[in-house]
């Protein structure tokens, strides 16, 4: 099969498009033919270098397409059907899988980091992680959803504990995350305000059903927050920028408000003043990806047409080195999708 792999890390002219052995799945894996695997700001770092990463290695971490065989002890699915992957790998034995946290596994890695992922014609999965697609959703739509949908819910549902009638700010509407974010609040009926930095993503975000949306380029994001807040500021931020925003999210808050945080897109390091947090009862949470459970619950949502994928634009695998370029500028405003 054809297969994007990097052999050693660093910029775009490591992704190398070449000829890789076939899998041979087991008896309890699905073999998929991969239609469609959307990026992720996963890819680039994976890509210029994460520790653990093997290579050479498959990036790839949201993947729709065809079950092309099945495991002998497979009885579920069949050839032909139409699924998205788990964007996940997590042993399913353990104490946490078998809880219902697969997030929490000691193997736990996203699909594409840890192990290899999607960007190819063909992978091997363990049927716990292949889920039906309704007709009514195409596999580029499949594929952008799983990560980026599944991240927002646990933040703002998991961890945050969002209610319905509070003030959600969710910082960059233009990202996958900032995307399914802004979704996920407003279903809770919460009111929305979320960063863009130009006029076309600020509409986008308005037509996302986000209330407010701050120029972050123009505007200081704190200040506009206590403007539109009437100075109460926010109940939760949904953070993964990072040292960029991190300041700006933090002030946002109203006393008592929580902090989620899922990335680090600017970088991995941030200065706090915890006589802030501790006078104002600020909660300050990680979170990371989700579980199945979440994933399941969430798709609902999607195959329902409640929640819906955003795609900018599809790129031929072979040319996953100009969608890597495309993605580095940061113009686009939903999912990149790549088709082996």
């Amino acid at each position: 099969m054809k297969a994007i792999r990097i052999h050693e890390f660093g910029g775009t002219e490591v992704l190398r498009y070449e000829d890789v052995p076939d899998p041979q799945p087991r008896k309890d894996q699905v073999l998929v033919r991969v239609k469609t695997c959307a990026m992720n700001h996963l890819d680039i770092w994976v890509r210029k270098g994460l520790p653990g990463v093997k290579l050479p290695h498959i990036l790839g971490s949201d993947v729709a397409g065809e079950i092309a065989e099945v495991g002998e002890y497979i009885t579920q699915f069949k050839v032909g059907q139409r699924v998205l992957l788990a964007p996940m790998h997590f042993c399913n034995r353990c104490a946490k899988c078998v809880a219902g946290l697969q997030n929490q596994c000691p193997e736990f890695t996203v699909l594409g980091n840890g192990v290899d992922g999607g960007n190819c014609e063909l992978i091997a999965v363990p049927a716990e992680r292949i889920i039906p697609i309704p007709d009514s959703i195409d596999f580029i739509q499949a594929a952008s959803v799983p990560l980026v949908f599944l991240t927002a819910w646990h933040m703002l549902v998991g961890r945050a504990g969002i209610r319905p009638g509070q003030t959600v700010l969710v910082l960059g509407a233009n990202s996958g995350v900032g995307i399914a974010g802004i979704q996920v609040a407003k279903f809770f009926n919460c009111q929305v305000i979320t960063t863009a930095g130009d006029d076309h993503k600020m509409s986008k975000a308005r037509e996302l059903g986000a209330d407010h949306v701050i120029n972050h380029y123009q505007q200081k994001i704190s200040d506009e927050v206590r403007k539109i807040t009437n100075k109460q500021g926010v109940d939760i931020v949904l953070e993964h920028v990072g040292p960029a925003t991190w300041d700006e999210s933090i002030r946002s808050l109203k006393p008592a408000g929580t902090l989620v945080t899922c990335g680090a897109t600017t970088g991995p390091q941030v200065s706090i003043d915890l006589r802030f947090v501790y006078s104002r009862q600020l909660s300050v949470f990680g979170s990371y990806m989700g579980t199945m459970g979440e994933l399941h619950e969430v798709l609902k949502y999607v195959f329902t047409g409640r929640l819906k994928p955003v795609v900018d634009r599809t790129f031929p695998l072979k040319e996953a080195r100009a969608a890597h370029e495309y993605m580095e500028r940061s113009q686009m405003f939903g999912k990149i999708i790549l088709i082996p």
